[in-house]
């Protein structure tokens, strides 16, 4: 068997609102709010999106995703596993430090690929990691400026 690659990628963001008001974006319902087409599929009633072993699917370019809310510490960290069957297994951590001017976000992705196909795709993923968070950045600063975030996108 040969060895699949693996990308472990780290950034953030500062945010102007404090902990307790941007945590709420990261979640699974959450990120409704500001991802364009996100619509998380849960597959139990869920009360708390937060609550460790919860767990929901997406779908996007024709994948379908599973999440599972591993950690959760309202509001200031929250980890989540995802496998994409036949492409990747990822681990996404998300961090949140109130400071003085609000929140600093650090994000993390540690994902591994599953299938050779998935290989260059993963790695542009990597490379486009800081623009995404750009992205993420735009688009949850959109919300809690009261904005439509599809607009600021």
């Amino acid at each position: 068997m040969t060895a699949r690659p693996r990308f472990v990628c780290r950034g953030g963001f500062a945010l102007t609102a404090p902990p307790e008001r941007a945590f709420p974006l990261f979640t699974a319902a959450g990120e409704r709010l500001w991802v364009p087409g996100w619509s998380p599929e849960f597959l139990a009633d869920v009360d708390d999106d937060t609550a460790p072993g919860t767990v929901w699917r997406t779908s996007a370019d024709g994948r379908e995703t599973t999440w599972i809310v591993v950690e959760s510490i309202p509001p200031t960290a929250a980890t989540y596993a995802r496998f994409t069957p036949g492409h990747s297994a990822t681990r996404v951590r998300v961090r949140l430090e109130r400071t003085d001017a609000g929140t600093r976000v650090d994000v993390g992705y540690d994902i591994t690929s599953l299938d050779e196909a998935a290989d260059a795709l993963l790695e542009q993923f990597a490379q486009d990691f800081d623009e995404m968070l750009l992205e993420w950045q735009r688009g949850t600063s959109a919300v809690l400026a009261g904005e439509d975030a599809a607009s600021v996108s």
